[in-house]
């Protein structure tokens, strides 16, 4: 029996879902993250380019390079472990290390990427983050650390994972522009597990960001939206009035119709991904099972009030988008629906006037064919009386009385002609 053939793509689809696997990290100690994005079309960019910039990085440590094509890396260099992804449109580099520094995520630490590599870098920082990681066994403790390092009034701080873990942030950015995390490992909780949390927590961080771009999107289309709107509501209302041309009506609507799809085109791939990336925040949080902290504010909470209005806006605007681009559709078929109906008056209008103008023509050509009887007859009648013209001197009849006989049977025989030439054109 000949073995089963395989799909081509078998081995690569299940090899994808163990492609990434989850970092670890020893408490005490501590990672540093960079998020990357090209200014401009980053879902399209060159991604030979990030992947170049990696293997610059790699060779300063003789480390082995990736596969070719690769969309992730992970392996030393040097003392620190350095973990490298490529996602739709941004890159991401995250390096561990074991211990911790004499300083409270010190900027130093960031010194783990080369200044020259950085300058370098195909795209611009997208996201920074220093994370600390401490072994921590008592609450006040970490009460007292979470309220030094972060900014009170956004302080987010939560039991993760049945409470082996307890993670602080105020996603905000210091003065040396890093967004700053702490977690606090409970003695005996694995290095697997605190690495799994660094991942998720990078990945909230990076996905926060990266939705927020479609609340700056949104808010750079209001004014444009605002001034369409408004146009359409005035084409709107003008419809019923018809001492407005409707041709004029007709191209001030195509330039709004216009506008409107030109922004759709623009902003439809960014509210799209900023949807999608709301919802890899959310479940990234869910993962982490939250258990509230001594009363403070959960990563979730901190989310329903900073991070969810901005996401409702930013939908609210594509909504209203999408609404306008209907509404100057149906404002498109009700000026449709008037310029047929102008047509249809004028075509009435046409037809009438073609009917009397018939019936004119009609009229005339009967005026016409008479006045051809007549003339046709004077002619004959005059043939007829040179052709008679010897009887009256032979048999003394006056030729008045040869006209008066022969101007009916001359017309008559006229009339008669004329018609059969008229049925025979029919």
């Amino acid at each position: 029996m000949p073995p089963i053939s395989d799909h081509p793509l078998r081995y690569m689809l299940t090899n994808e879902l163990h492609a990434r696997p989850f970092p670890t990290l020893a408490a005490p100690g501590r990672a540093t993250y960079l998020a990357l994005k090209p200014p401009k079309a980053a879902a399209a960019r060159n991604r030979e380019l990030e992947r170049a910039h990696l293997i610059a990085l790699l060779d300063r440590f003789g480390a082995p390079h990736p596969q070719p094509g690769a969309t992730h890396w992970s392996g030393r260099i040097g003392r620190h472990f350095l973990k490298w992804e490529s996602h739709t449109e941004f890159f991401t580099f995250t390096v561990f290390e074991e211990g911790l520094g004499d300083t409270p995520f010190d900027p130093a630490g960031f010194d783990v990427f080369p200044a020259d590599w950085l300058a370098e870098a195909p795209g611009t920082r997208i996201t920074s983050a220093l994370i600390r990681v401490e072994l921590q066994e008592g609450d006040e403790e970490i009460d007292a650390k979470a309220d030094q390092w972060f900014v009170r009034d956004s302080l987010a701080i939560s039991r993760m994972l049945d409470d082996n873990l307890v993670v602080a942030t105020d996603f905000r950015i210091d003065p040396a522009g890093h967004t700053r995390l702490a977690i606090f490992a409970r003695p005996g909780t694995g290095e697997r597990r605190i690495g799994r949390v660094v991942q998720r927590l990078c990945e909230i961080e990076t996905y926060k960001t990266m939705s927020m771009l479609g609340l700056a999107r949104a808010r750079e289309l209001s004014p444009e939206l605002n001034a369409l709107e408004q146009r359409l509501t005035d084409l709107v209302d003008h419809l019923g009035d018809e001492s407005v041309s409707s041709a004029k009506t007709l191209e001030a609507l195509l330039k709004v119709s216009a506008g409107l799809e030109g922004m759709a085109a623009q902003a439809s791939y960014r509210f799209s991904a900023t949807a999608a990336y709301e919802t890899i925040v959310t479940q990234r949080i869910e993962v982490l099972r939250e258990i509230r902290f001594k009363g403070r504010q959960t990563f979730a909470e901190f989310m329903t009030r900073r991070f969810d209005p901005s996401m409702r806006t930013v939908k609210s605007t594509e909504q209203r988008l999408h609404t306008l681009i209907e509404r100057a559709g149906r404002a498109s078929d009700l000026l449709r629906t008037r310029v047929d109906v102008e047509l249809s008056e004028e075509n009435q209008k046409l037809l009438a006037s073609m009917d009397r103008r018939a019936d004119l023509q009609l009229r005339l050509q009967q005026t016409v064919e008479g006045l051809s009887v007549v003339a046709i007859s004077y002619y004959a009648l005059n043939l007829v009386l040179y052709l008679f013209g010897p009887v009256e001197k032979i048999w003394h009849i006056e030729k008045y009385w040869i006209a008066a006989i022969a101007t009916p049977i001359v017309v008559f025989v006229v009339w008669l002609m004329i018609r059969r030439i008229r049925k025979s054109m029919h």
